[in-house]
């Protein structure tokens, strides 16, 4: 494990600016190995994401809206990984695990931002669902960029606001007993507890931010499916296709609430799990959505698979 220097001690009331990243670092000389499933998944993940985007982008048959949010789930998904896997891998092959305070805050910034947009997408999809399923006559009119607009400018302006703030007031802390952040990448609870003041306004902020993002957003998905499964019912008709995407969701928005719930918790619960497993779970809370997603989309959602097979079969003939 690096040591810091004596010119990186703060003095009085000055606080360190760097910070060294020793996820795993328990490990001892195990720790590269872990360069190649992390590698593996990153590769996964920026691939499938890929192709889904490449898909959707030149098939014209999966331009309507609901595609076109599957489209930006995969944007967002290929987006997270790369905010930290790359330094994540040098930091396992060539132990570079210094990033300064501004990196830091950054880093935590657009991993959050970005992050957030997962639970507000699939809450966009869920009224895609809703108004296909229960409004079919109106579905045309509530989809239109200029009406659909009142339901994404709400969302985006909270997740932005909330994170600035939450960042902003990270970034104003004192750090002057440790510099040493036991994980893979700057994570905001993992940076506050370094600080050498009262953070309690900080994870309360940091609890609040959690509530009125991903689980604001999950109770209007579990509300609105409720609808649909009701309305579906009641009617006695049959709307198996859109069930389907509607049960795609749900597995989707299911993985993605174990691993953030999970994740979070470890932070701020008395519990005795390691470090390297709350390393491991934080990590997965990002990349495992991010490899399966597209996965999961491109198997249940007929209109991609089909589309793929088409785009396989074509790279297959020119390569023969």
């Amino acid at each position: 494990m690096a040591l810091s220097t004596m010119q990186d001690l703060p003095i009085g009331n000055i606080s360190f600016t760097t910070f060294q990243l020793n996820g795993f670092y328990s490990l001892g000389e195990w720790r590269r190995f872990l360069f190649i499933p992390y590698f593996l998944m990153f590769l996964l993940c920026t691939t499938a994401n890929s192709i889904l985007i490449f898909l959707i982008i030149t098939q014209r048959a999966l331009h309507s809206p609901m595609f076109v949010l599957i489209g930006l789930m995969a944007v967002v998904d290929l987006l997270m990984p790369m905010i930290f896997v790359p330094n994540m891998l040098l930091n396992f092959l060539f132990n570079w695990n210094q990033i300064s305070l501004v990196g830091c805050l950054m880093q935590i910034f657009w991993i959050q931002f970005v992050g957030a947009f997962q639970s507000t997408l699939l809450l966009w999809m869920s009224l895609d669902r809703f108004f296909a399923i229960c409004r079919p006559l109106s579905y045309h009119k509530h989809m239109q960029i200029t009406n659909f607009l009142k339901f994404i400018i709400v969302p985006v302006i909270r997740n932005g606001l909330l994170h600035i703030i939450m960042v902003s007031m990270a970034g104003k802390l004192h750090f002057c007993m440790k510099n040493e952040i036991d994980h893979c990448f700057c994570e905001h609870m993992g940076l506050v507890q370094l600080a050498c003041q009262d953070t309690t306004f900080n994870n309360v902020f940091g609890l609040a931010t959690a509530f009125l993002i991903p689980i604001v957003d999950f109770i209007f998905i579990a509300v609105s499916y409720v609808i649909i499964f009701t309305s579906v019912m009641k009617s006695g008709k049959s709307s198996l296709k859109a069930l389907n995407t509607c049960i795609t969701h749900i597995i989707v928005i299911t993985f993605s609430l174990v691993f953030i719930l999970t994740a979070f918790l470890s932070y701020r619960t008395q519990n005795n799990v390691s470090p390297n497993s709350r390393i491991f779970v934080s990590t997965m809370y990002i990349l495992f959505p991010s490899c399966f997603n597209p996965i999961i989309y491109g198997v249940r959602t007929k209109e991609i698979r089909l589309h793929f097979f088409k785009l396989f079969n074509c790279v297959k003939a020119l390569t023969l």
